[in-house]
């Protein structure tokens, strides 16, 4: 009798992985053919970027009326998987789907994960009701939309099943969940694969042996990854508050963030700012960027998405580490390519409190001989990133959290 019911139980969860997988990695498919598309017709039509208010209103007003609990986008997820109230609407999925396309369309700065995860976390939720699960059980299913979603976004499948878990903080997480996640995640990339779709693909061609005097060079771009980890979480979180506090009606806060954008970018006279930024991300590891290129993209990314735009933070925040990292090889000793995807896993780390994830990330993206700097460069971030990351529903806990916890009972200031 056990054996049957085990059976069955085994035979439902792979069931479900498969669905959640095929159809989350169906999803991401699709959102990334047509992120290429609406980005190759901005940057051959310049003169859209002056519809930015237009687009701006478009989805400020979809959310006012539709969205409901959905405008919470990737927090919604994490309320959920702590305090299980309610099934997340399957409504999230297009939402964010058409208010991504329209960010990026109209030339507003965001990234994709977002959009990913929430269209994952969404089409996962709705199979709670299908086959009626508990509580416990539906935390598992939040943990393989994110999972899904992630892996088939990016290409990077252990990356994906990982951050999951850690995204959440391995909390009240059992060895189901963790098997289920890295099922999930691999069904969703090779989804991707079937429909040939393809991913940006990075190299770092040489690593150095680490040396003494390497090590103290890591361990010091490393803590810059972390603070700038905190000046983007931070920035984007001022901004939104910000407009929270001065403009009351939540469609009109894109449309005023459309009209400042559009002009803010046309006086500047590039586009390297606003969209993925992909194309600066590749040429990061080859050429040295400017030391405000990071700065820009920040502040660019930050006032797009407290403006209340859509799509996600960790393309941006690929961008901002890498060139970063590609900035400080004219005075850090140590090679631009390994530089640039240090930084590029590292501030992600610090941003979303994922050392491991990003390790095994920048493994995935740029090869094993690169693992040692890239987890040394994670970690760092993530113990000098600040107690806030992007997700504010995120809970911190392990050894970072108890570090915090340390500072504040002797009274220091939070660095």
């Amino acid at each position: 009798m056990n054996l049957k019911k085990n059976a069955l139980l085994l035979l439902k969860w792979i069931s479900i992985c498969v669905l959640v997988g095929v159809f989350s990695g169906s999803a991401s498919a699709f959102f990334l053919v047509a992120l290429e598309w609406v980005s190759q017709i901005r940057e051959h039509n310049i003169w859209i970027i002056w519809l930015l208010p237009i687009g701006g209103f478009s989805i400020g007003l979809t959310y006012y009326y539709l969205g409901k609990d959905a405008v919470k986008g990737n927090n919604l997820l994490l309320e959920e998987y702590e305090n299980p109230q309610k099934t997340i609407p399957l409504r999230m999925a297009p939402l964010v789907l058409f208010g991504t396309l329209i960010t990026h369309l109209f030339g507003g700065s965001a990234g994709r994960e977002g959009t990913a995860i929430q269209m994952g976390g969404a089409i996962a939720d709705q199979f709670t009701g299908i086959f009626k699960l508990d509580n416990s059980e539906r935390k598992t299913i939040l943990i393989l939309g994110i999972s899904a979603g992630f892996a088939s976004i990016f290409g990077t499948p252990l990356a994906g099943a990982l951050f999951a878990l850690e995204v959440l903080c391995f909390s009240k997480i059992n060895f189901r969940s963790i098997i289920l996640s890295f099922l999930v995640a691999y069904i969703a990339y090779f989804t991707v694969e079937f429909w040939q779709v393809k991913h940006t693909h990075y190299q770092i061609p040489f690593v150095p042996e680490m040396t003494s005097n390497t090590f103290l060079w890591v361990i010091l771009v490393s803590i810059l990854f972390g603070f700038t980890s905190m000046l983007f979480s931070r920035t984007t979180h001022f901004w939104g508050n910000l407009f929270s506090k001065i403009i009351k009606h939540p469609p009109l806060r894109p449309f005023i963030g459309g009209i400042v954008l559009s002009i803010t970018i046309y006086f500047i006279g590039t586009t390297k700012y606003i969209g993925l930024g992909v194309p600066i991300i590749v040429d990061s590891f080859s050429n040295p960027s400017g030391f405000y290129d990071f700065l820009l993209k920040i502040l660019f990314t930050g006032f797009t998405l407290g403006a209340g735009f859509k799509g996600g933070e960790v393309t941006p925040l690929f961008f901002v580490g890498a060139t970063l990292g590609s900035a400080l090889s004219l005075v850090v000793p140590l090679p631009i390519a390994l530089l640039a995807g240090m930084g590029f896993v590292a501030v992600f780390s610090g941003a979303t409190h994922t050392p491991i994830a990003c390790t095994f990330m920048g493994i995935e993206l740029f090869g094993l001989e690169s693992g040692f700097f890239i987890a040394i460069a994670c970690i760092v971030a993530y113990f000098t990133s600040g107690s806030i990351g992007i997700y504010q529903s995120q809970i911190v806990k392990g050894a970072k959290h108890k570090l915090y916890q340390r500072l504040k009972r002797q009274n220091l200031e939070d660095f």
